[in-house]
């Protein structure tokens, strides 16, 4: 194998990790960002309850359930920005992986080039 076609095996291997990363953490965001959202509801149907405390402290619960969807709104967004590096990593791991196809076929090509050769000389000089 040519150096280049190790090396561009090994990025395509990196690029995958990098993928996988960014899949992972926007799944994490979004189910931080769901988790928040059931937190707002839950937090909501307390609120609504009868004998519930909400009366007593109407305040808290406003900045409880306000909290939940402040952060579900920003995990969203975390999670939409995850989802453009998905893209981007799903982009350049496409263009890698043409890139180390192409070095494999120019490598299996000289490699039956010089196995052409090698049996063209072995006839020769019989």
């Amino acid at each position: 194998m040519t150096d280049r076609k190790n090396r561009l095996k090994k990025l395509v291997e990196v690029q995958e990790q990098l993928k996988a990363l960014h899949e992972t953490r926007r799944a994490g965001f979004l189910a931080e960002a769901n988790a928040a959202k059931q937190e707002a509801k839950a937090l909501a149907e307390r609120f609504d309850a009868e004998g519930s405390l909400a009366g007593l402290f109407p305040e808290l619960y406003h900045n409880r359930i306000a909290g939940a969807l402040r952060r579900q709104d920003e995990s969203l967004e975390k999670a939409r920005a995850e989802a453009a590096k998905v893209a981007a990593a799903t982009a350049r791991t496409n263009m890698v992986e043409r890139a180390y196809k192409a070095a494999r076929r120019d490598d299996e090509r000289r490699r039956g080039d010089r196995e052409r050769l090698e049996i063209i000389e072995q006839k020769r000089g019989r």
